[in-house]
């Protein structure tokens, strides 16, 4: 479905000088360097998957969408979505995708939200009984009916996200490009936003590119992680080999009536722990210890925490794949 290879976007930077002095020179005879937002990535997407498309600020990832979508003109390199170039074939190419930019809306302010679906009826040219069916699923999925009559304006961040994502799928499209989806939303909204979006990747095999970072997001939706740094392509591969390749780090809170329980435990001398192998904090009787289980098993260590302190409750879990995230960006691994 989604074919990337070797995309390559450049931009011009202009160096200006301090001072005014500078201002002048910079007027007249500008000094600019270049600027490599997006190195050499590739990476494919068949029909159906929902892929997260992740990395820190600055890493290039909008700048790939924009690509994606038709926005921006790759320097070198191609992509194709359901075969067609997104700039070359924009015109019909727009009619296949769907997309969602988190806070920034697709919808008319102050008309009512039917309104506004039958004005983006006639801009995709999508046929009335077409329109009727449609409107008939997303209403299911999205429940959009207590809030269908209301002035957009009027909406809360929460129904808007499900009005902007029902009016990206109006008129069928085979990808769904969905960046921050859920940023902002309280718990139970982000549920109903993943349920939504999770119904029609199964029941339309709607193709999605999601951009987030929210990492739970990403862990519930995703088949697929693929993480850039710096313009290049750090991690391509399923959640499960992300955790199984950088996911040693275990994470065990207990709660303790000792005030220096870090300082009595001592774990980096009994068990040889290096500097990004180990984090303990305190805060009052809760202690929070992350460790790297291939340098200490967690039988060792638990056991070794329950004969130094007094432990009146205690849960290990595996670390959360944000730790994992950072723990990769933090040995600056490249594949």
């Amino acid at each position: 479905m989604i074919k990337v290879e070797n995309l390559r976007k450049e931009f011009k930077k202009t160096i200006k000088e301090p001072g005014l002095k500078g201002s002048f020179k910079s007027l007249f005879r500008p000094k600019s360097e270049k600027v490599v937002a997006v190195n050499d990535i590739s990476f494919d997407v068949p029909k159906g998957e929902i892929l997260g498309f992740i990395g820190p600020n600055g890493a290039g990832k909008s700048t790939v969408i924009k690509m994606l979508t038709g926005i921006l003109t790759p320097t070198s390199g191609r992509c194709t979505i359901n075969g067609k170039n997104p700039t070359v074939n924009r015109k019909s190419y727009v009619k296949e995708i769907g997309v969602v930019f988190g806070q920034r809306t697709q919808l008319w302010w102050d008309l009512p939200l039917r309104e506004t679906y039958g004005v983006l009826k006639e801009i995709y040219e999508v046929p009335e009984d077409s329109f009727k069916k449609r409107m008939a699923f997303l209403n299911e999925v999205l429940e959009l009916d207590s809030f269908i009559t209301s002035p957009v304006r009027t909406l809360s961040l929460g129904q808007r996200m499900r009005a902007d994502i029902a009016a990206s799928m109006l008129h069928s499209p085979k990808v769904l490009f969905l960046d921050e989806p859920t940023i902002g939303l309280d718990v139970v909204v982000k549920d109903n936003i993943r349920s939504a979006i999770e119904q029609i990747n199964r029941q339309e095999q709607t193709t999605v590119i999601l951009t987030t970072h929210d990492l739970a997001d990403i862990e519930l939706l995703s088949d697929r992680i693929v993480m850039i740094d710096k313009g290049s392509k750090v991690f391509d591969g399923s959640v499960s080999s992300l955790k199984d390749k950088y996911g040693q780090i275990r994470e065990m809170k207990f709660e303790t009536d000792s005030k220096n329980a870090s300082e009595r435990l001592g774990y980096a001398e009994k068990f040889g722990f290096g500097e990004d192998d180990l984090s303990v904090e305190q805060e009052g009787a809760l202690v929070t210890v992350r460790f790297n289980s291939s340098v200490a098993p967690i039988s060792d260590v638990l056991g070794y925490t329950l004969q130094r302190v007094n432990v009146s409750d205690i849960n290990v879990k595996d670390a959360d794949i944000e730790e994992i995230i950072r723990r990769l960006y933090k040995q600056g691994v490249e594949e």
